[in-house]
């Protein structure tokens, strides 16, 4: 390790192996100090280091150096803060969510770092950190751990321990491309729960036989309420209501969804009613017994790559979570009003149009498109 000290050896510049970049260090108010110059150059490093030392004396008398607090320490303020201030209004798991992205990814990257090196540079690093790892995230998930870092951020603004947000925009961003969300046609969501009702009335033993049933009545209750997964597998019986309807005339479910946007209704089609019916003939449940213990992930994943259905023709994957697509492009192809939709599947009316109404041909006005001007 290559070292030079300036200032009377009150601050130390080093090279380590296998670095292009100096780094500098100094022990100041009974505690070491150190940061990267992202130089290469000797001189300017040295010239970065005097500035920096400078500023940290500075700080130090003004009594702000000591106190300075830790990205650490500010994100465990921001989780207490959220846990209670939102505990009526989301979903615990939104929560849980959070509290995993810091402990899994932020706190080791950010975690030790003073409040005010947390700056666009940090951010825009720690992007390219996840990027160039060995699993890089998605698009959505890397968006999620930025917003995380702004509430975090946002925390300490309101404590008083930074003065101002840095920008978290991501430089050289382009317009993201827009892609319909994985879902089955009419053709092959037949196919599909033919295929489970097949898998359930030849089953290899008593206990496969139970699972098997439990899936099919849940690919058909899914599609015809359009809630997600993780909604399906919270409900329990009390939640689920038969009702005849008095708009339709039609026996349907009325359903108390609790999700991640907290508690909402939905209103099912009649498709949703028998499924229903017989998963209380078939588990005698009581009230607060859940309607799907399992998730069903593996086997459901199994008859689509028997299928072939597993992928879209985007190579968009298929999941559970495409029997909601389903359900809502279903509903727009018989000619639904779209704010109703939005209503009942707990979502906003940009979010159809960008992620499912953008791929329905019948969507399309031919009428409106195809105008002529008439000829003199």
């Amino acid at each position: 390790m290559t070292k030079h000290t300036i200032l009377g050896d009150k601050v130390h510049i080093y090279q380590r192996e296998n670095s292009g970049k100096w780094q500098c260090a100094t022990y100041l108010n009974g505690k070491n100090h150190r940061t990267s110059t992202k130089e290469s150059s000797l001189a300017l490093a040295k010239d970065f280091a005097e500035d920096w030392y400078l500023g940290l004396r500075g700080q130090a008398k003004r009594g702000e150096l000591h106190n300075e607090k830790t990205f650490k320490h500010a994100a465990q303020k921001f989780l207490d803060e959220y846990a209670v201030i939102l505990a009526d209004e989301r979903n615990p798991r939104w929560i849980k969510d959070h509290e995993g992205r810091i402990r899994l990814h932020l706190n080791p990257f950010f975690g030790k770092l003073p409040l005010s090196q947390v700056t666009s540079g940090a951010v825009q690093d720690y992007r390219a950190h996840r990027i160039s790892g060995s699993k890089p995230p998605s698009r959505s998930t890397l968006h999620t751990e930025i917003v995380s870092i702004r509430q975090i951020m946002k925390t300490a603004q309101r404590q008083g321990w930074i003065a101002y947000l840095p920008d978290f925009s991501a430089p050289y961003k382009t317009s993201g491309k827009v892609v319909h969300r994985a879902w089955f046609s009419e053709q092959e969501y037949k196919q599909l729960y033919e295929a489970t009702r097949k898998n359930k009335n030849k089953p290899k033993n008593a206990r496969h036989k139970w699972f098997a049933e439990q899936l099919h009545d849940k690919i058909l209750f899914m599609a015809n309420t359009g809630i997600r997964p993780d909604e399906a597998n919270s409900l329990e019986y009390r939640d689920v209501e038969i009702v005849e309807d008095d708009a339709t005339g039609e026996t349907i479910l009325v359903i108390q969804v609790r999700g991640k946007r907290g508690m909402g209704y939905c209103k099912s089609t009649t498709g949703a009613v028998r499924p229903f019916q017989r998963l209380i003939e078939r588990n005698q449940p009581e009230p607060t017994d859940r309607l799907f213990p399992s998730d069903h992930k593996k086997q459901f994943n199994r008859i689509l790559e028997e299928l072939g259905l597993k992928f879209d023709r985007q190579g968009n994957r298929r999941t559970l979570y495409s029997l909601r697509h389903s359900y809502i492009s279903f509903r727009l192809l018989e000619g639904a009003d779209i704010y109703q939709i939005a209503k009942n599947c707990r979502t906003s009316v940009e979010m159809i149009e960008k992620h499912y109404a953008i791929h329905l041909k019948n969507h399309l006005d031919a009428a409106a498109i195809n105008v002529r001007k008439k000829r003199r």
